[in-house]
């Protein structure tokens, strides 16, 4: 989305129809620790992939299963690849040996690992993978969390330039032995934009995909936009606006998604890289895009960053638009989505 943006914004607690027509394909699992989802509209000009079986004339509900188990299936790939939590994922594979060597990677984990480096430098550091070097030392279901002596001693394993990618060899090293990364901020981002070139190439062209606080679209909604809630910050079943969108992902970070709360203190997952602590200066950013990956990582950006300065970040990148709602639960639009 350039920033001459035309979508009115529309404040009702609005929920979104679902069409009887069955043709609206819509199905919800759990994948990556949260609720992920695909609809979808099926016509006869899917084609499916090609079909192994060479039938002719595959029945609706056949097409419609074949995508919703892709769509699963790439998901769950995609957490068993880079879940930091598999012993057996790649991703943890490099977090127990890419300090002492050099370890061979898949060029798609290359390739996502390049780009959070990339969104590091253009943040200053805001955004930062390495945050995982302090980040495994909460534990919000359990309450608990590490001591500033702790934090202090880990504070300078958080560096994104300590981590070395050599695109000849395909290789990762970290340059500091307490480094561990979590691709949290940018995975889900990644899961959607995959999952919504899966659909693309099998000929479906209105869909959404969705994994948590990150939604990716196809299309429009069959004539009309797909209208994306943002979950209230501080109400559970209510929404503070909702965007009529097309061909567009956004993606919300917020300080209510995974917390605990210690005399008065609300320790949450976002991690700010500078200070190993929880980002405090808001606590929902909403950041809209076409790179579903990028959408992602920009929205845990601004939420560190904080009201003034990712805003202003926002502003000075052509393609990404924000909606921020600050500890005050005031909504705060970036330039393109005001006009």
């Amino acid at each position: 989305m350039s920033k001459v943006i035309k979508l009115k914004l529309t404040f009702l607690l609005f929920c979104m129809p679902f069409f009887a027509n069955a043709q609206w394909v819509k199905h919800s699992f759990k994948v990556m620790g949260t609720l992920s989802q695909v609809e979808f509209w099926l016509d006869e000009s899917t084609n499916v992939f090609d079909d192994p079986s060479n039938e002719l004339d595959i029945s609706h509900s056949k097409k419609a299963q074949r995508l919703i188990a892709a769509v699963e299936q790439e998901m769950f790939r995609i957490d068993r690849q880079m879940s930091p939590y598999k012993k057996q994922s790649e991703l943890s594979l490099i977090n127990r040996e890419a300090a002492n060597k050099a370890v061979i990677i898949s060029a798609e984990l290359f390739d996502l690992l390049k780009t959070a480096q990339h969104i590091s430098a253009m943040s200053d550091g805001a955004f930062d993978i390495t945050y995982a070097s302090i980040g495994y030392q909460y534990n919000y279901r359990e309450k608990t969390r590490p001591s500033q002596s702790s934090i202090i001693k880990a504070l300078p394993a958080i560096n994104y330039t300590a981590i070395t990618l050599n695109k000849e060899q395909s290789t990762v090293h970290f340059t500091h032995q307490g480094i561990k990364i979590d691709l949290g901020g940018i995975a889900k981002g990644y899961a959607v934009k995959r999952c919504l070139s899966l659909l693309k190439n099998a000929g479906i062209k209105h869909a959404l995909v969705s994994a948590g606080g990150d939604t990716g679209l196809l299309g429009d909604r069959h004539g009309r936009p797909w209208l994306v809630g943002i979950k209230h910050p501080r109400a559970e079943h209510k929404t503070a606006v909702n965007i009529p969108l097309e061909n567009e992902a956004i993606s919300t970070s917020g300080d209510y998604e995974r917390y605990f709360i210690e005399d008065g203190i609300r320790y949450h997952h976002i991690i700010n890289p500078k200070t190993g602590d929880s980002a405090r200066k808001v606590v929902s950013v909403s950041v809209i895009g076409q790179d579903p990956t990028y959408v992602d990582a920009l929205s845990t950006t601004v939420f560190v960053k904080g009201l003034v300065e990712g805003m202003a970040l926002i502003n000075k990148l052509p393609d990404f638009e924000a909606i921020i709602i600050d500890n005050q639960r005031r909504l705060h639009y970036s330039r393109g989505l005001q006009q």
